[in-house]
């Protein structure tokens, strides 16, 4: 039986279409990889690749192996890290992706918690604010909102999440307060710029009574990361629309005021996202329960509401 990392080590590569894609997905070198590929090659007595500087491509007899072991390989993966586990403990590395600021303010400070109650568990975080491919990547788990739900992935929705208005109350001090969206357009905005599409978000704002209006900021300041414009604000340089993750601390500390109490929109769910296997690791289903159980006795669905 061929050792399992030359096994790995093919079934990646050809997914990918390099070894060195390969490589990132197992977290090994290319040349670790590429030299796990030609023991396996050598083992077999037969070509699996055709390598050229530009490309790497199956050969036919490659293309039929790799069809008939990939599913294979993968339930035997699954059952390992089942029962992978130290003393009884769940174990292993914990490949997880999170926004960053909401990471460091959210997630971060229960690690301390789950360290302690998980100790043979190694998280390896990816603080970005971006969509990862969960399962071409290599990740255990995401915790994030938009994040398309592709085939294989399973979400568990944290919280509902409003955009509110917000100021600093010296800021406020001095000008009138809107009593519609449409008055934003008088005040100074600090908006924000979409990092995937560049392209500054707008926001429709409703009321309980079911108004609509169009948050009509005029950009005086433009960022892309909503903790900056959360420090924006803090410095009373203007009025911004924050997701509650980035308004509600400041709101709690007095250091923001609400514009517009009672108008949100709805930013959409915040959800932890993992493959959907019958056989889920015992290190991500212990990860999963434990920040569901942590949010859930902490409030957060309800802090994330606006109105």
């Amino acid at each position: 039986m061929e050792p399992l990392s030359h096994l790995e080590s093919f079934v990646q590569s050809a997914e990918a279409g390099s070894f060195s894609a390969g490589a990132r997905r197992l977290g090994l070198t290319p040349a670790a990889v590429s030299k796990n590929v030609a023991r396996l090659e050598a083992s077999l007595g037969v070509r699996l690749f055709q390598r050229s500087t530009r490309r790497l491509t199956l050969t036919e007899t490659g293309e039929g192996f790799l069809r008939q072991v990939s599913g294979g390989l993968a339930l035997v993966q699954d059952a390992l890290a089942s029962v992978a586990t130290v003393g009884g403990q769940p174990a292993g590395t914990l490949k997880v992706s999170m926004g960053q600021a909401f990471g460091r303010a959210y997630v971060v400070p229960l690690l301390g918690e789950f360290l302690a109650r998980y100790p043979a568990i190694v998280p390896d975080w990816h603080f970005d604010n971006r969509q990862v491919d969960l399962i071409g990547e290599g990740f255990d788990a995401a915790i994030g909102g938009g994040i398309e739900l592709a085939p294989g992935l399973v979400a568990r929705e944290l919280a509902r999440v409003h955009v509110v208005a917000v100021a600093s109350p010296g800021y406020m001090a001095r000008r009138p307060m809107p009593a519609v969206p449409s008055d934003l357009a008088a005040l100074d905005g600090i908006v924000r710029r979409s990092s995937p599409t560049g392209r500054l978000r707008n926001w429709t704002l409703v009321n309980a009574a079911g108004d609509e209006g169009e948050a009509d900021l005029k950009p005086r300041i433009v960022f892309s990361d909503p903790e900056a414009i959360a420090q924006a604000v803090r410095m009373g340089l203007g009025v911004a629309l924050l997701p509650m993750p980035f308004a509600g601390p400041g709101l709690a500390s007095g250091e923001f005021v609400r514009v517009l109490p009672g108008w949100v929109a709805d930013m959409g769910a915040l959800s932890l996202y993992y493959p959907n296997k019958k056989l889920l690791p015992a290190k991500t289903r212990v990860f999963v329960d434990f920040v569901v159980e942590r949010f859930r006795e902490t409030g957060f669905a309800q802090r994330m509401k606006g109105g």
